[in-house]
């Protein structure tokens, strides 16, 4: 075994913790309060425990941790962006949008609850992020930074924008502009948030917020580009949602315009950008780098 990969497997046990710990402060949220009705709590539960990276809360807590604050500071955040990508996950799968079966491999929430408790599973997650948000830090400063930030983020000129967007792309005529477009809505945006949403938390100068959010927002572009082409070369299996859909839907999609190959060396090229944007962080923005370098090699 070479040192780099000991480096490796000790940071993915790093983000396997970051990611458990998210998950059982999220879960921790849900159990504050028991009017949630029985049926919408176990359709929240469902895709909540479902698995997935939990990259944006990740990036929210390495984001803070790079700028001088603990992981402490940055959970309630880090729960607020993870249920809001949750609540989009659901709404994604739906007949009307993706009509995607399966989720991480399991059957999607609609097909669990039925379409109205999918649609209000994903309502309520959406809401009860904002609610975290300002039930859970009391600086409310922090606390109107940190809506603004999200709430731009996953509206309608950022995730719903683009999902809007990627709608109306199908069978349309193919310019990497518009494709280009579309990921930074439906990704991107959300990213660069939480990449931001950890420099606040942190309380660091404007300067380096500005920082970590161009940050987020090439590694978000890598990060779709790279499903994309997962989408062409990785299977369900591997995945644990149908493949080539895009490709059969006639939807816009980076490799669909320029190619497979140069697909992949844009990849790389962002990546290289992005991590130009963490000099000032010095060492302590070393795990931001190792989870960007790893958007590379992922397979799902």
């Amino acid at each position: 075994m070479s040192p780099t990969d000991t480096i490796d497997q000790k940071f993915n046990l790093r983000l396997q913790l970051l990611a458990q710990t998210v998950e059982n402060t999220i879960e921790n949220y849900l159990q504050q309060d028991p009017n949630i009705p029985v049926k919408l709590y176990e359709a929240i539960h469902y895709s909540i425990k479902a698995g997935g990276k939990r990259l944006r809360p990740i990036i929210v807590i390495l984001a803070c941790q790079a700028s001088g604050g603990t992981q402490k500071d940055a959970l309630p955040a880090a729960a607020a962006i993870e249920m809001i990508h949750t609540y989009s996950l659901i709404h994604d799968d739906l007949p009307a949008m993706d009509d995607d079966d399966y989720r991480r491999g399991k059957p999607s929430n609609h097909k669990v609850f039925g379409e109205g408790i999918a649609i209000l599973a994903g309502d309520s997650l959406l809401t009860l992020a904002f609610n975290i948000l300002a039930s859970n830090i009391a600086n409310t400063t922090l606390v109107r930074d940190l809506v603004l930030e999200l709430s731009h983020a996953a509206g309608a000129s950022g995730m719903i924008g683009g999902q809007v967007e990627d709608l109306l792309s199908v069978n349309a005529h193919k310019t990497l502009e518009k494709v280009e477009l579309i990921h930074q809505g439906k990704t991107a945006m959300l990213i660069r948030a939480a990449a931001r949403m950890g420099g606040l938390c942190a309380q660091t100068t404007a300067n380096k917020i500005d920082k970590l959010g161009e940050f987020g927002l090439k590694l978000g572009h890598a990060f779709q580009i790279t499903d994309d082409l997962l989408d062409i070369t990785s299977t369900l299996q591997e995945m644990g949602k149908p493949t080539q859909k895009d490709h059969k839907a006639g939807k816009l999609t980076y490799p669909s315009v320029v190619g497979v190959d140069k697909a992949q060396q844009q990849v790389k090229i962002l990546i290289e950008q992005a991590l130009g944007e963490l000099e000032d962080f010095k060492d302590a923005a070393e795990p931001l780098r190792q989870l960007a370098r790893m958007i590379i090699l992922r397979r799902k």
